[in-house]
């Protein structure tokens, strides 16, 4: 992270962060989120989980996600602030970190993000259809 203006406490101890300067955060739900996370693997950057919203937060280049096309991920840009736990909090109360800020890995890369997003979007449509039965394939469950 930078250099920080005056921050805004939360109850949990978290600090409110203004988005849009130095990284913008994309927010995504956190059953999507965890299947992009071991997608991404070590490629990841730093990643916030908020237990009370049910989402994982990563860290992206300011400006980076302009043409972001991606279902159920939200920008948080210029005029969103991010609950951001201290540095080495992995448990709560309220935010943790899931993949603790390091000198050279806060941010995620854009592409890869965006990739690890898509193709856990993919993975749970197909979680999601109907499983064939008995009674829908032709030929099976026949007498």
């Amino acid at each position: 992270m930078t250099a920080r203006a005056a921050s805004v406490l939360t109850a949990s101890g978290c600090e409110l962060l203004e988005a849009g300067a130095a990284w913008d955060a994309v927010r995504v739900p956190r059953e999507l989120g965890l299947v992009a996370l071991e997608i991404l693997g070590s490629r990841s950057g730093s990643v916030v989980e908020d237990p009370a919203e049910a989402a994982l937060y990563w860290f992206v280049q300011a400006g980076s996600t302009d043409v972001w096309d991606i279902e159920h991920a939200r920008v948080l840009s210029v005029g969103h602030t991010v609950a951001v736990p201290p540095a080495r909090r992995t448990s709560g109360p309220g935010p943790r970190w899931l993949v603790c800020p390091g000198e050279e890995s806060f941010l995620t890369d854009t592409g890869a993000l965006q990739a690890a997003l898509a193709d856990s979007h993919r993975l749970a449509e197909n979680l999601h259809e109907t499983p064939a039965t008995a009674d829908t394939v032709p030929g099976h469950g026949q007498r």
